[in-house]
């Protein structure tokens, strides 16, 4: 039996790789189809913005919903919504008009589905996978993540030199079409413990809230992590606009694939090997050299040093998710889980929303302008990393990666967040 779960499991993240890749080929698109057109950081960093504000919004009661109602279904509903945002903007496209509103407008449409989609998805790997699986199934799911990153940046490069923009929007759409086959072909889990579930929305996110506050080690642990998505967020919202402004868009497609590949090698190790103990050393160690790399992104303006660390900056992130995705999991009841991992995201996730938010006004009008070549750190912090355009990006990178090591010193620390691993002899 627990085979034949694993199986189902198996069915639907194969479904959620492929609408991964696809989503991927959209996001890098369109991010270069802006800088392109109006050569602004804060425009690029707007279109991440309103690709995660709608669902980080919405979270809250997709995670209530996810422990209440059938999980099969959200799955199919939040995949064929994103398929409307798409089309909208695939619509727009076709009009031959370039007007950033609608584009914002579609992401967000795509976004408010995905909140939909993901806590469902989430909660169901806990009704198919046992226990002793839990590491394998999220080296997997990250697996499928890190498929719009590993490999939809290069093969999109390729696509929008030979074609116009409208064909990636259309590969997406067939890409969420074959992801909610995959769900169609699996039979429902066991819900027969959410169907007892008579509690208001409000109540059941303000109950879930509670619980977090009361298990001191998990509520540390994400606070610390929301700072960290923070620095993180400034990366995501950045990297294209530096690389662009060294380079043209296949070479980021290249560069963003072959960074990339660092998750996928230790995705795939994590999927096959698993981790079974010191979670939380393993947790502040990778960390630790996550915010070493990232920050060695931001010293050299060179393509080679930036994707052999980007490589090795990637390669960390997997055991970083993976330890603090198990040691939430096995310290949460099943019948929580739902809730839970809204709520989580809804706290470690509001530093992705101030970093998208911030992104673009800090490279584009101070940390730019003091690293031109007349600027006020040109001849300080210039004689080190350089001068011109995307250093001073080069240095919001060296600032953050050393405020994600300093984090990671602190998360290793903390006692209540050691505590998770000791009271479960992992």
């Amino acid at each position: 039996m627990q085979a034949k779960k694993f199986d189902e499991f198996l069915i639907i993240w194969s479904g959620q790789l492929i609408s991964a890749l696809g989503s991927g080929l959209t996001a890098f698109s369109l991010g270069v189809y802006i800088f392109q057109n109006t050569q602004s950081a804060v425009n690029y960093s707007l279109i991440i913005l309103f690709s995660f504000l709608p669902s980080f919004v919405l979270l809250p009661f997709s995670g209530v919903l996810a422990d209440r109602f059938d999980r099969k279904k959200m799955m199919i509903i939040g995949d064929a919504g994103a398929i409307i945002g798409v089309l909208f903007i695939l619509l727009i496209m076709l009009r031959g008009s370039f007007q950033l509103e609608y584009i914002y407008g579609g992401v967000a449409i795509s976004s408010l589905f995905t909140a939909v989609q993901s806590p469902a998805y989430k909660a169901a790997v806990s009704d198919l996978v046992s226990e002793e699986l839990y590491s394998q199934a999220s080296g997997l799911v990250q697996l499928a993540g890190s498929a719009q990153y590993l490999i939809s940046p290069i093969i999109a490069g390729l696509l929008i030199s030979a074609f116009h923009i409208e064909i990636v929007l259309v590969i997406d759409i067939i890409t969420f079409m074959i992801a909610i086959t995959a769900v169609l072909m699996i039979k429902n889990p066991d819900t027969t413990y959410r169907k007892q579930e008579k509690q208001e929305f409000f109540q059941d996110m303000a109950e879930s809230f509670r619980y977090i506050i009361s298990q001191k080690g998990i509520f540390y642990l994400v606070l610390l992590t929301s700072l960290v998505c923070f620095c993180i967020g400034l990366l995501q919202a950045l990297f294209g606009p530096m690389l662009l402004t060294m380079t043209d868009s296949k070479m980021l497609g290249i560069a963003l694939s072959i960074s990339a590949s660092g998750m996928l090698a230790s995705s795939l190790f994590i999927g096959i090997s698993g981790i079974k103990k010191n979670m939380v050393s393993i947790l502040s160690i990778f960390l630790a050299f996550s915010g070493l790399f990232y920050a060695l992104m931001g010293l050299f303006p060179n393509i080679i040093f930036i994707i052999v660390f980007g490589f090795l900056f990637f390669s960390t992130l997997p055991f970083v998710n993976t330890s603090l995705e198990v040691l939430i999991r096995r310290n949460a009841e099943n019948e929580r889980q739902g809730r839970l991992w809204s709520m989580v995201a809804i706290i470690s996730q509001v530093g992705y929303i101030l970093a998208f938010c911030s992104a673009g006004f800090l490279a584009d009008h101070l940390f730019n302008p003091l690293l031109n070549p007349n600027g006020a750190l040109s001849h300080s912090v210039g004689l080190l990393i350089g001068t011109g355009p995307g250093r001073g990006i080069g240095f919001i990178f060296i600032l953050s990666g050393l405020c994600v090591s300093i984090l990671a010193l602190v998360i290793g620390r903390v006692k209540k967040i050691k505590v998770l691993e000791m009271d479960l002899g992992i």
